[in-house]
């Protein structure tokens, strides 16, 4: 199955959590922290939302960071992702 964002929105595939800490203590993964760092794995064409043009500057492939708690979490073929905004996505990761 294929899955490919409307307008401005972004599908996220988010990198594995840590699992141990710095100083080398294994976490369970119910105590491993949800990352925030996600790699880009489809984007939407933009054009015209709210009666403005959205140009999509974010590529596939690139590494973002979004907010803990932003976008709908979906499941594909097994496969956890997450739609955002283009707008909810804070920072590129180069």
């Amino acid at each position: 199955m294929t899955v490919k964002p409307l307008l401005d929105r972004v599908l996220l595939k988010q990198e594995a959590a840590e699992e141990t800490t710095k100083s080398g203590i294994v976490l369970t993964s119910s105590a491993q922290e949800k990352p925030q760092i996600s790699k880009v794995i489809a984007v939407g064409p933009g054009g015209i939302v709210d009666d403005k043009e959205i140009k999509m500057y974010i590529n596939v492939g690139d590494r973002v960071i979004v907010g803990k708690y932003a976008g709908t979490e979906i499941k594909v073929d097994g496969q956890e992702y997450t739609i955002v905004k283009q707008s909810d996505i804070l920072a590129i990761v180069e």
